[in-house]
């Protein structure tokens, strides 16, 4: 395919990094198409909420939802666009959302995804069980590449609870976060891995 009559030179490099994710399930592919795009992101998001730790959290959805849906974008704009484009809705959404459940969310409420059906966030508390061990042994230390390119907070969060394998609650102890944040934060950062994993199911 020909993409230099409608790309630029960088939108044409982002989509080779595309593919490479999608064709090679290329964790550092994954990793440079973050580190390329989270700070402009970041401070996009940070300008709709002006609020850091809520940027933070919306910019890993953000890419969680792109690289989920990674094999619908086509090269008939950069993907930059498409990422942009992704995460501003699902800004809107959150605002939307927080302004009309502000004083009522609950963590462990039932929310609903993106085809409309409900889900729960399902954090509980225990050690690890089943599912979150054969992620751990057979999938987290292939995000290594990934991992590293998360803000410091979430690289943390993910170390302590996967490779340190301490509980919610020891995490929220060593780093003075009250337990909700823990577990919410784990979450937005569980399910953003799990959408690349996704991706590369069959391909390790």
């Amino acid at each position: 395919m020909d993409l230099g009559d409608n790309l630029s030179d960088k939108a044409v490099y982002d989509y080779s990094l595309v593919r490479r994710a999608l064709d090679h399930a290329d964790q550092k592919a994954y990793a440079e198409l973050m580190q390329r795009y989270r700070d402009s992101v970041y401070f996009m998001l940070l300008k709709m909420v002006n609020n850091k730790d809520d940027a933070d959290d919306l910019t890993i959805e953000a890419f969680g939802k792109a690289f989920k849906r990674l094999a619908q974008y086509t090269p008939n704009f950069a993907f930059s666009t498409w990422l942009f484009k992704i995460a501003t809705n699902n800004c809107i959404d959150y605002i939307r959302r927080k302004k009309k459940n502000y004083n009522t969310f609950s963590i462990d409420k039932p929310f609903q995804d993106d085809e409309g059906g409900e889900m729960t966030m399902d954090l509980r508390s225990e050690q690890l069980d089943p599912e979150e061990k054969v992620m751990k042994k057979q999938k987290v230390l292939m995000m290594r590449e990934v991992v590293e390119k998360l803000k410091p907070r979430y690289k943390m969060l993910i170390e302590m609870r996967y490779f340190e394998e301490l509980s919610y609650e020891e995490i929220a102890d060593k780093l003075e976060l009250p337990l909700g944040t823990v577990k919410a934060q784990l979450f937005r950062a569980r399910e953003f891995l799990q959408n690349i994993l996704k991706n590369s199911q069959g391909k390790f």
